[in-house]
């Protein structure tokens, strides 16, 4: 098992790397984030009608890609039209629909859907579009690498102190620290005269940065288990050998992204 995962996380990051960096004259990385979406928000709504509740599915796919796209339009104009009709369309529905019961059960998961999976990741196509936005995403990316590579396998060895029993078993203090160590690593590689350099004024916000990456991705980690504890599963699907679903590797990742364009939007910029 963890063999097909090393596997098959290499080929993904090299699928990644390709994506964000060959980035015109096709947006490709949007492209590649607006197909994993549509998959994500797949598991999760096929997740949320496994347990007895029948989300929108149709249009929280078809919102989710809106909001993915958003960025490459009028982004500050465009966001809030699209959250309005987010809410009013599927009450809409759901009231001319014959069968009443559950019904805003089912539109607080579809709006749900789409602002979890869609409005998250949309950041990280907002983030490529900044200055030296390739190398932002690369930051985002590979602290939250950095991180979750740290935490399992130190987890794994050293574990002891238990983060969260009652949601992720497996977590612990340990793991906690060390993908906090080994972002910070990573994001100070970033402050190098290199291709990939980010503009840090000072190291001291390399190491800060990291921190924050670190902290929020592995809280997004925790969210995603306590959903799928919710939901009675282990994993969203079984789509990445070694990995389970797409759904199951955009947690930490959408967090991620969120910090570092905040950072650079009012830091940087």
């Amino acid at each position: 098992m963890l063999k097909k995962r090393v596997i098959t996380a290499l080929w993904g990051i090299l699928l990644l790397i390709a994506a964000v960096w060959f980035d015109k004259p096709l947006p490709w990385f949007t492209i590649l984030v607006a197909i994993w979406g549509i998959l994500a928000v797949f598991e999760f709504y096929k997740l949320v009608t496994a347990s007895k509740v029948s989300p929108l599915t149709y249009f929280g796919l078809i919102w989710t890609l809106l909001f993915i796209l958003s960025p490459h339009f009028d982004y500050d104009t465009l966001t809030p039209l699209l959250l309005t009709s987010a809410v009013i369309l599927p009450l809409v529905w759901l009231l001319l629909r014959p069968q009443k019961e559950g019904a805003f059960a089912s539109w607080a998961w579809t709006i749900a859907g789409i602002l979890y999976v869609g409005w998250l990741l949309s950041y990280l196509v907002a983030l490529r579009g900044v200055d030296d936005g390739r190398n932002w995403v690369f930051l985002a990316l590979f602290i939250t690498f950095a991180s979750d590579t740290s935490a399992f396998f130190v987890g794994r060895a050293l574990g002891k102190h238990h983060l969260a029993p009652r949601v992720s078993p497996g977590k612990t203090w340990e793991g906690v620290i060390a993908g906090v160590v080994g972002a910070i690593i990573v994001s100070l590689l970033f402050t190098l005269r290199t291709p990939l350099q980010a503009p840090f004024d000072y190291w001291w916000q390399a190491i800060l940065l990291g921190l924050m990456v670190s902290i929020f991705g592995q809280l997004g980690d925790l969210v995603e288990s306590l959903f799928k504890r919710n939901m009675g599963v282990k994993e969203s699907g079984r789509s990445i050998p070694g990995h389970g679903g797409f759904l199951d590797r955009m947690d930490s990742v959408a967090f991620a992204g969120i910090v570092v364009y905040y950072y650079v939007i009012w830091v940087v910029a």
